[in-house]
Order: C-alpha cells, then sequence, then structure tokens
C-alpha cells in the first residue's frame, strides 16, 4: 500500500478504468431495475390467478414473466463482467480489502443468484409439472432471490461509501473485517437497499403501463392492458412515495457521513444554519464553479429551512458548504471539523509511521519500537486515505453532474407520483373523487368531458398512450441520474476517506484498457439492441392464449 506512493500509473490507466467500469456499470443497471420491477408485477398476477383461477391471470403471469426472463438473462451477462473488473482494473482495491468487499460478493453468487436461478427454471418450465401453490412460490422466490442478490451488492457498495466493521492490520497490509453484521446491516446499506429498489419497483410499474398503452393504441389486448395498468400504477404509486421517504433518509445519512457529496448535490459553496434546499440554480453543465470566489451559483432560488431540515431534522441545523469543508469549521455546538490541509498532513503521518512500522519490523526491532509507532498509525489511521492527496481541492467532486442529476432524480419522481395519481383517479371507479380529478383534467382540455363513473382507458386520445410511453426512457434517465450522483458524488474515493480512485487502479498499460472499453462498449450496445428487439417481438406477439 504504502508503495503506491512511488508508483507512477498513467493517468490515462485511471481515467480509462474508471471509465470502463462506469460503462459496465450503467449498462448493467438498464437490465436490473426492470428484472426487481417485472419480478414484483408478475408475482402480483399470479397470486391473482392462484386466488381466482381465472385463466386470464394466468396468461397475463406468463407473459410478464416472458419479458422478464429475457430481461433476467441480459442483466446476468453484464453483472458477471462488471465482478471481474474488480480484480482485473481494480487489483489494489481487490487486495487491499478483499477480505471484506469479497464477503457480501461471494454470498451474492453462492445463495441469492443460485437461489434465483433454480426458481426461475420451475417458473418458467414448471406450470405443467409443479402444483399451483409450489409455482407461485417459485415465482416470488424467482424476485426474492433477484432482491437478495440487489441487497449484497448493494451492501458492498455501500460498504465503500461508509466503510464500518474493519480495522487496519498493519502485518498483513490490509483492512479485515471484525463485524460482519456491521458490514451487512450498516445505515447506509440499508437506506441504500430500500431506495434502489423502490426505484427499481418505479421503472417496472412504468414499463407495464407502456407495454400496456402500446396495446390500448393498437386496440389490442385490450382486457391484459387495462388490467396491468391498474396494477402497474398502483405498484408504481406506492413505490414513488417509498422512493421518496426513503430518499429523505438517504439524504440524510449523505449529510452526515458524506458532507461534499451534498455540498456538490446542491451547489453549496458556503454554508451554515437556516439552509434552504436549491429548487434551481445555474450551474454550467460543462465546467466546475468558482465555488473558491462565489458567495452561491447564480440565480438561485431555493425553498427556505428546507436543507437543514433533511440533513438534520432542524429547520436550524447547520450544513457545511464546499468551502467550509475544505478550509475546516466549527458547528454551533462545538464540534470542530480539521480542514483538508490537516487531514492531508495527518494521512501522511500515518503513511510515514506505517512505513516506518514495517521498516522497524522487519529489522527486529523491539516493542518499545514498535508501540510508538502503531499508537501514531492509529491516532491518524481515520484521515489515511487523505495522505495520497496533493491538492485540497482534489476531494471537491464535478459539481455539474452531481447538481443537475440531482434534480433530474427528484424532478423525474415528483412527475412520477403524480402519474401514477392520475392513472389511478381514471382507472379505478372512485365515487366523487374520481369525477372531480376528470372535471378538472377536462376543464384544462387532458380530456374530454365524459358522464360515466370512469373513463374506458382503452379509448382515450392516442396522445395519452404515447406520453406514458415516453415516460419509460424518463424513467431510466432518472434512475440512472440517481447512480450518477451516487459514485460521482463520492470521487475522489473508491473507499471514502480511506482510498483514492488512483491509488486502487491496476498497473495496466492505458491502451490495454483503452481496447477492453472500447470492446465492451460494442459488446453491451449489441447485447442492448438484441433484448430490445427480442422485448419488441414478444411484445407485438402478445400473450399466449391457452
Amino acid at each position: 500500500m504504502t508503495n503506491q506512493l512511488l508508483l507512477n500509473i498513467d493517468a490515462g490507466t485511471i481515467d480509462w478504468s474508471r471509465a470502463q467500469f462506469a460503462l459496465t456499470a450503467i449498462y448493467h443497471w438498464l437490465f436490473v431495475p426492470l428484472t426487481l420491477g417485472l419480478a414484483l408485477i408478475m408475482g402480483i398476477a399470479e397470486t391473482v390467478w392462484y386466488r381466482t383461477r381465472d385463466t386470464f391471470w394466468r396468461d397475463a403471469a406468463k407473459f410478464w414473466q416472458k419479458l422478464f426472463g429475457v430481461n433476467f438473462a441480459m442483466g446476468v451477462a453484464t453483472g458477471i463482467i462488471l465482478e471481474f473488473e474488480f480484480g482485473t482494473n481494480w487489483s489494489n482495491y481487490s487486495w487491499f480489502v478483499g477480505d471484506i468487499f469479497g464477503a457480501p460478493l461471494a454470498i451474492e453468487g453462492i445463495v441469492a443468484f443460485f437461489m434465483e436461478s433454480t426458481f426461475v427454471a420451475v417458473m418458467f418450465f414448471g406450470w405443467k409439472k409443479v402444483s399451483a401453490g409450489f409455482h407461485l412460490a417459485s415465482t416470488w422466490l424467482t424476485g426474492l432471490g433477484a432482491t437478495i442478490s440487489a441487497w449484497w451488492i448493494l451492501v458492498a457498495n455501500a460498504w465503500m461509501q461508509y466503510p464500518v466493521g474493519c480495522v487496519f492490520n498493519p502485518d498483513t497490509m490490509r483492512n479485515e473485517m471484525t463485524s460482519f453484521l456491521d458490514v451487512a446491516l450498516s445505515p447506509f446499506a440499508v437506506g441504500k437497499f430500500c431506495h434502489t429498489v423502490t426505484s427499481a419497483w418505479i421503472i417496472g410499474a412504468v414499463f407495464v403501463v407502456a407495454v400496456s398503452s402500446w396495446y390500448l393504441w393498437k386496440k389490442r389486448e385490450v382486457k391484459l392492458a387495462t388490467k396491468s395498468i391498474r396494477i402497474a400504477a398502483v405498484v408504481g404509486l406506492i413505490a414513488s412515495f417509498a422512493a421518496a421517504l426513503t430518499g429523505h433518509v438517504s439524504g440524510q445519512q449523505v449529510a452526515k457521513y458524506q458532507p461534499m457529496k451534498l455540498a456538490a448535490m446542491e451547489a453549496l459553496y458556503n454554508g451554515g444554519t437556516d439552509q434552504g434546499l436549491t429548487a434551481i440554480a445555474w450551474v454550467s453543465p460543462f465546467e466546475q464553479p468558482k465555488y473558491q470566489r462565489d458567495a452561491e451559483a447564480p440565480l438561485k432560488i431555493d425553498m427556505p429551512y428546507a436543507l437543514s431540515i433533511m440533513a438534520t431534522d432542524n429547520p436550524h441545523g447547520y450544513v457545511p458548504g464546499i468551502n467550509d469543508l475544505l478550509n475546516g469549521y466549527t458547528t454551533p455546538d462545538g464540534h470542530v471539523e480539521p480542514s483538508i490541509n490537516e487531514k492531508i498532513e495527518r494521512g501522511k503521518k500515518a503513511i510515514t509511521a506505517l512505513a516506518d512500522y514495517r521498516k522497524a519490523k522487519k529489522d527486529g526491532a523491539d516493542e518499545a519500537t514498535l508501540t510508538p509507532l502503531l499508537s501514531t498509525l492509529k491516532e491518524n489511521m481515520p484521515y489515511f486515505g487523505y495522505g495520497y492527496i496533493k491538492d485540497k481541492n482534489d476531494v471537491v467532486p464535478f459539481i455539474p453532474i452531481n447538481f443537475w442529476a440531482f434534480r433530474v432524480m427528484v424532478g423525474m419522481g415528483c412527475l412520477f407520483i403524480l402519474f401514477f395519481a392520475v392513472i389511478i383517479l381514471l382507472s379505478f371507479k372512485i365515487p366523487y373523487l374520481s369525477v372531480i380529478t376528470r372535471r378538472l383534467i377536462a376543464a384544462v382540455g387532458l380530456l374530454p368531458e365524459t358522464e360515466t363513473d370512469s373513463y374506458d382507458m382503452a379509448s382515450l386520445p392516442a396522445w395519452h398512450y404515447w406520453l406514458a410511453i415516453i415516460l419509460l426512457p424518463l424513467a431510466y434517465i432518472a434512475s440512472e441520474s440517481g447512480w450518477l450522483v451516487a459514485e460521482f458524488g463520492r470521487q475522489p474515493w473508491t473507499i471514502q476517506d480511506m482510498m483514492p480512485t488512483w491509488v486502487a487502479v491496476s498497473d495496466l498499460q492505458s491502451n490495454s484498457v483503452m481496447l477492453t472499453f472500447i470492446i465492451f462498449l460494442v459488446l453491451f450496445t449489441v447485447l442492448l439492441g438484441v433484448e430490445i428487439s427480442i422485448l419488441l417481438k414478444q411484445i407485438k406477439k402478445g400473450p399466449d392464449i391457452n
């Protein structure tokens, strides 16, 4: 680890390794949320069949399971490559924390993936071979396996953002796990899992509404479409509210453990008490703002006290800005946070103490010599990663991506709440409330007036269906935006405060990484094209009616 200070790793290798991992993760996340979302929809459809024995619901479940299967296979292919990249492109990281990071990934592969792979076979091929109850259980267990798989992957990711349950061993030069439960059940992991899964349910719901809207536009499979839209709308609305709630919890965790990420998300240059949540401001998407010079982003409009409430549950709570975090600050309750330069100095002390300890031990030094070195190392270990930082501004992530991606995610989330709520009010016969809603919508010209209890979802103007279809790519953009905030916001850290990216990367030739990046780009694009093509063919074919 200490020898990394002496390595002259090509900057191109770092950039291309980051780009390749980002490429793989982005493509992988195109498949995962639809897998988790469709698992819930198809489970509900089959449960209704099991209770009613109406063959329509069996055919509906089979149809959504077919689309689930296509997407599931593509997700597996990209996920395997993603995990292998930790060993090929990020070998220093894997070696340094493999004992901790490898545990949840191993459990995911051995338990969760095995579970979903086993029951997915029963789900697809066991309709006439096992009992209805066992098949229903297999369908739900397939979805549960996919969700558990997501849990362990998110545990690994959350540990990188908030490393807990470990201690650094200077003799082995590795971080070693001290508490598996602390790693598996950290507040960051729980919050990230809940927010990620509920956002995946939104994508599944939007997908079902989009496919059903296409059928309604084509005047096909009307019963399947209208019934599926109702299920998806209920799932989507509940998931949208749940995502908003879990997002608030995640925001509080970011404020506590990754304040620089929060400051970048808000373009908050100078913090303080009574902070407002920025609704909009002009942050150039192409260059880092002059945060050291400007008091705040220009044209800023905020919601008074909202950021303090989100971060601290107190309208008068203190929220540090980028400059506060760079230069150090003292909170109203007396907590003193050192500057980045102080952290850099303490990190260098930790690195020096570690090097001196290992040399002294190799030379056969006695306990009296080793103890002070270990004491210095332990005292400064929380700032170990800062010892590799050359300039304090290196710890500031790229503000434009964080600022705009966060607003895209939140804005789309609000849109989906409205979208699903309108569908529910229009498609279900809700006395009085539906009448008022219809009249309000008709008043602004979005729908024609009607005297019936509810609109016929199969006879709306065509643009309503196209609007629902257009929302599908927007749902993916919102989901990917959330991951951009999560990952760009913690830069330059591979492990928060412990290991910067340029220390974690493998010592490879940049040309080699660039070549594999191009190969993966072509491969993943082909896979995505193949999946979309197969999905479209299955959607055009429609459900198999037995």
